[in-house]
């Protein structure tokens, strides 16, 4: 069963086509990467699911109904979005940025609260500790911490994740990855990920799509990525070779 669905896409800026007959399906549970490098057409792709980009052909469909056809602002609180800087609102606090989504969902103050600290705990970001600080007073990678409870507050059914970890050193990099890992078996969610790094993907996804000037040229689990022989999953996989010295 299909969350998401590219058909046909293609999205352009003037004379520029950026994605080009995009067609892929998300299933439902699985984290698909988009694996290219930079101008490849991977970030624009995901804006494309939460309606922050709308297709100049094609159709984007969430749970069965293009984006064009939903509420936008509806659309967006069923999406959880984690961004390479965390995007977290410098006047809230830790608690109240994770809080943003169910308070504007009118849940009850008992079940944020519940949910808030539940969230912080599994991040590693216990309530007592980190609840009452601003993002300011938190390091980068704890910012990013931040940004996946806030993005997994209101139990959406995807997430979007784009190059979340991209600018930490590799030591807290490697910490999140396995949190990622540890947070998707837990809790089920359909992730989709953005990364120019082959090693990430390999390592989070479920599947891989390798994305070559706006069009998708390789799709599969990671094992049959290492075996695949298309230039620019050759690229890619060249980087897993030892420098020569």
């Amino acid at each position: 069963m299909s969350l998401v669905s590219f058909r046909d896409v293609s999205l352009g800026f003037g004379q520029r086509l950026i994605l080009r007959h995009f067609s892929l399906d998300v299933e439902v549970g699985e984290t698909l990467v988009l694996l290219g490098r930079s101008g490849s057409g991977k970030t624009t792709a995901l804006k494309t699911v939460n309606a922050m980009l709308l297709p100049t052909t094609g159709a984007v469909l969430v749970e069965d109904r293009p984006t064009t056809a939903w509420d936008h602002i509806q659309l967006r609180r069923r999406i959880g979005y984690v961004i390479h800087d965390s995007g977290l609102f410098p006047h809230y606090t830790v608690a109240q940025n994770v809080a943003l989504v169910p308070h504007l969902e009118k849940w009850p103050a008992a079940d944020i609260e519940a949910r808030v600290t539940s969230l912080l705990q599994k991040v590693g970001m216990p309530v007592g500790e980190f609840g009452a600080r601003y993002p300011d007073e938190l390091s980068y990678g704890q910012r990013q911490r931040v940004g996946v409870a806030r993005a997994l507050a209101a139990d959406p059914p995807l997430l979007l994740f784009d190059e979340p970890f991209g600018s930490l050193d590799p030591v807290i990099r490697l910490e999140l990855q396995r949190q990622f890992i540890a947070l998707r078996q837990e809790m089920s969610k359909t992730s989709i990920f953005v990364t120019h790094d082959v090693r990430e993907a390999l390592f989070l996804g479920t599947r891989i799509a390798v994305l070559l000037n706006g069009s998708i040229e390789f799709v599969g689990p990671p094992r049959e990525f290492l075996q695949a022989s298309t230039p620019e999953a050759c690229a890619f996989l060249s980087c897993l070779q030892p420098l020569e010295v």
